[in-house]
């Protein structure tokens, strides 16, 4: 298939086009910077060069892996978000019906599933996420604008039959957190993969299955994340003593952690469920917390990418034709991206 896939110079794009390539299939990459990985320099937001894409050569299917994302908040205003995450999406969604591509894949986020409740760690169980969980409440706009995409894919398939899967991946940026400092980012990420992180590499195995199942599901809403070794019923336990629920599936994981200087968490706030992904589309994350005792053990390279230099391309505010050429961020720099 020709694909077109969004977002092709970020963290995401330059796994997964590579990825789709060695599977057979024609990319065409699409991102407001220059990649090693990107065909067209431009943003989503400009209908006209969306338009020309699909018009210069069959689109098969798309991968909407770009947009606007979390770190960027401090970088653009609220209009850019609705303009890339929203009006972009809408964009690719329209083009594609009109120009008969057989399946979309958009990628989300499960940002939007955490409210300030959440967020704020509020309750005395740890809250267990999964697609079940409606009553959605983005605590930025980020996450309203990504929801707002994720209910125009589901209104295109009702109105048109365009098979569109959404995923909602958890954590696989590579730099490090920029609100919670208190590890290094490698004992947090490893942390993480126990309930809410999961690899690049795996992020990219769940889309090319998307992209294969898409038209045998129909429309979807998958979370996406490493395979979390505790149950449902564990949660009061993980919120009032996570150390001592992970001794009972780990019973090395102290000594192992001990051993390299980190710590394992207190309490835990969330789990995401990836359960459904793996019923519906036969996808498994293949790199979970036992992985990385693995690798500690064995004085092994961890298995999953951390790059506390890591910039994303978006950082520097961009121009793209299409946008309105008078637009300011704060500060004077010129224009903003969609990619």
């Amino acid at each position: 298939m020709r694909v077109l896939v969004t977002g092709s110079s970020g963290w995401l794009g330059r796994f997964l086009v590579p990825a789709l390539t060695g599977a057979g299939h024609q990319v065409v990459g699409l991102d407001p910077a220059a990649g090693t990985h990107t065909d067209r320099i431009g943003s989503v937001a400009d209908r006209a060069l969306i338009d020309r894409i699909f018009a210069d050569q069959p689109i098969d299917a798309v991968i909407h892996a770009g947009g606007l994302h979390k770190p960027d908040i401090v970088r653009y205003p609220r209009q850019a978000f609705i303009d890339v995450n929203i009006t972009g999406t809408l964009n690719l969604l329209e083009a594609a019906v009109a120009h008969g591509a057989s399946r979309f894949v958009f990628t989300s986020t499960t940002s939007l599933m955490i409210s300030h409740a959440i967020r704020a760690g509020e309750g005395e169980a740890a809250v267990w996420i999964d697609e079940r969980m409606t009553a959605l409440a983005p605590r930025n706009i980020y996450g309203v604008t990504k929801l707002a995409a994720e209910r125009l894919c589901r209104l295109i398939h009702d109105e048109t039959g365009l098979p569109i899967l959404v995923l909602r991946p958890s954590r696989f940026f590579p730099e490090d957190d920029d609100t919670h400092q208190l590890l290094s980012g490698e004992n947090m990420k490893a942390n993480e993969l126990m309930h809410r992180r999961l690899t690049v590499e795996d992020v990219v195995a769940a889309h090319l299955a998307a992209l294969e199942r898409a038209p045998a599901i129909g429309f979807d809403t998958l979370i996406l994340s490493a395979p979390t070794p505790f149950a449902r019923d564990e949660a009061a336990a993980l919120k009032r003593d996570a150390a001592a629920v992970i001794a009972t599936h780990f019973p090395q994981a102290a000594a192992i952690y001990t051993a390299r200087g980190w710590t394992l968490p207190a309490s835990i706030d969330r789990v995401y469920d990836s359960g459904r992904a793996e019923r519906v589309l036969g996808f498994r994350g293949a790199t979970d917390f036992a992985a990385v005792l693995h690798a500690l053990e064995d004085n092994a390279r961890l298995p999953f990418a951390h790059d506390a230099d890591y910039t994303s391309p978006l950082a520097k505010p961009l121009r793209h034709p299409g946008l309105d050429p008078g637009f300011r961020v704060t500060g004077g720099a010129p224009g903003y991206p969609g990619s």
